[in-house]
């Protein structure tokens, strides 16, 4: 009876002792679960972008505004400012400007086989005792107290590395810290699509980029071109070989207000 006694209590501290541990499993699964719906959260506010050009899920960029490296979507009530050099006309930089936050943005050529960003961002941390390393929307993350006018303001900057190509974005007020405006061009920034291209550059060359091409104007360009075609094949004996000295082309400057944006500067 004493045998039989000491298992029926050994039974049931086993019982209880199941009874917790399952109790444990449910703690650290509902944990479990927590976190990667914090991840699932994070990861569909960022979505997958930016994307390379060449990416088959990539966005369709149809009614995008091309500046050459960078394929820009719309966002109503944005504007974009493009930083140029002044002597030479290339383009360095273009910036959107949202509500009172702004997102400054520049491709860089990089290696085939190696990011560039990792790098980068330990320069910056190297060179600036202020700026502090976080985890964002689009991984590691850099905020950097800088000076304007007399007033410190703290600035975000995110690295990207895509196939050959870093893109870097910095922002400014509130989408430096938190709330709508920050949502608003994260998912901004994610929705972008890089157009590295072929051109050979040495990693950290900024990646080409020139005035803003509208959706109209590509469409339009395209019309052109395929009438001209047409009228090519339609004429007899049409000379070949290059233009002589009195030929000329036109080249069409002007740029005209999309719906894109509603400044473009």
């Amino acid at each position: 009876m004493g045998l039989f006694g000491f298992g029926r209590k050994r039974a049931k501290k086993q019982a209880e002792e199941a009874v917790e541990e399952s109790k444990d499993v449910e703690k650290s699964t509902e944990k479990s679960d927590q976190t990667s719906q914090a991840d699932r959260d994070e990861a569909e506010q960022s979505g997958k972008g930016p994307w390379d050009s060449l990416d088959p899920e990539a966005p369709d960029t149809d009614e995008y505004l091309d500046i050459g490296a960078l394929m820009l979507p719309f966002l109503k009530g944005s504007e974009l400012r493009l930083k140029a050099n002044s002597q030479t006309g290339d383009v360095l930089g273009a910036t959107i400007t949202y509500g009172s936050s702004s997102l400054e943005l520049e491709p860089f050529a990089a290696p085939k086989s190696l990011g560039l960003w990792d790098e980068v961002r330990a320069d910056l941390l190297k060179a600036n005792p202020s700026c502090k390393e976080v985890d964002g929307v689009f991984g590691k993350e850099l905020t950097l107290p800088v000076k304007v006018k007399g007033k410190n303001l703290v600035t975000r900057v995110v690295g990207i590395d895509g196939p050959r190509w870093m893109l870097r974005g910095i922002f400014s007020g509130p989408a430096a810290k938190g709330g709508k405006e920050k949502d608003v061009l994260d998912s901004y920034l994610s929705d972008l699509v890089v157009v590295r291209g072929d051109e050979p550059l040495a990693p950290r060359d900024l990646v080409p980029m020139h005035a803003p091409i509208t959706p109209n104007q590509r469409r339009g360009e395209a019309e052109d071109s395929e009438s001209k075609d047409d009228e090519s094949a339609q004429i007899p004996g049409r000379p070949e070989g290059p233009f002589d000295s009195d030929q000329q082309t036109e080249v069409k400057t002007t740029l005209s207000r999309g719906p894109m944006f509603s400044e473009v500067r």
